[in-house]
């Protein structure tokens, strides 16, 4: 496998920070569930300008957007109950670090997209460096309440859908003929099943959960605008470069994370974390390679 160009990594690492930065506007928020929805759904307003100037991705696409949409429900589903019976320092590194992985073999698998030693090691010490710095987290946030045995068994079993829905679109992209219309048709109906599913969970708060995303909606446009970007550029970037390594690169948000929590929320970085962000810094000059 030949080197990534530095370009795509570069703009691969930039949609990782924004991938970071809509997930930081989620937790700056009293109600997170909600948040995460209201930021999903309201891609619609941020999708449909999108795609009505860069039009309908090609016919051959389409089965690839609606089996991704499917997954992306049952993705949201495991999401919910994750974070339900485990910490979120648990469950999200769990669920990012361990999906490049499963991509690369997936890719593998179903694609025949063989990827080279050096980028095989790459993928593993990137993966080893996300959990590393993501579990630095748990340790400060525990809650007794917590199910640890259903979340890690929703956390693994999100990493494998979120293993899936990568691959599926990175082969939908491909025959898509544009990015930018893979991703904006994919955003136009990604999110509103997931408010639908929160809603109906609250039959007797939906009037208080719609004043408070009446509250929230012009932090979660910029969270919209932040997670389409973010995902659209890795889509795109699939088209020149293989899956899994795009997929390995766009978990370094886990290190943007962290240090936006330690610059602007004043939290601890620590050993761990330290060891954790050599182990990303590695992994990317690995793949960065070849």
């Amino acid at each position: 496998m030949p080197a990534v160009p530095l370009p795509i990594v570069l703009a691969v690492l930039f949609a990782a920070l924004l991938h970071a930065s809509w997930n930081a506007l989620i937790k700056s928020g009293k109600d997170k569930s909600l948040d995460t929805a209201l930021v999903h759904s309201i891609g619609f307003l941020v999708a449909l300008p999108l795609l009505l100037h860069a039009g309908l991705p090609a016919r051959e696409s389409w089965p690839y957007l609606l089996a991704s949409l499917v997954i992306h429900l049952g993705y949201y589903i495991a999401l919910a109950g994750a974070y339900k019976h485990g910490d979120l320092g648990l469950t999200y590194p769990l669920m990012r670090g361990c999906a490049p992985m499963l991509v690369a073999l997936g890719s593998l698998a179903l694609i025949g997209e063989a990827l080279s030693h050096r980028a095989w090691a790459g993928v593993a010490v990137l993966c080893a460096g996300v959990v590393t710095l993501g579990l630095a987290r748990s340790a400060m946030h525990v809650d007794p309440s917590a199910n640890r045995s259903k979340a890690l068994a929703f956390a693994l079993a999100n990493a494998v859908i979120i293993a899936v829905y990568t691959v599926v679109d990175g082969l939908g992209v491909r025959v898509s003929g544009n990015a930018v219309a893979y991703a904006a048709t994919l955003f136009l109906f990604d999110g509103i099943p997931f408010l639908l599913l929160v809603l109906w969970r609250r039959p007797g708060r939906r009037r208080e959960a719609l004043a408070y995303m009446k509250g929230r909606w012009p932090i979660a446009l910029g969270g919209a605008v932040a997670s389409l970007g973010s995902y659209g550029i890795a889509l795109w970037a699939m088209t020149h470069a293989p899956v899994a390594v795009i997929a390995a690169l766009r978990e370094t948000s886990v290190l943007f994370a962290a240090l936006i929590g330690a610059l602007w929320l004043r939290e601890p970085f620590g050993l761990q974390r330290g060891a954790g962000t050599l182990l990303i810094l590695a992994g990317v000059l690995v793949l960065r390679l070849g």
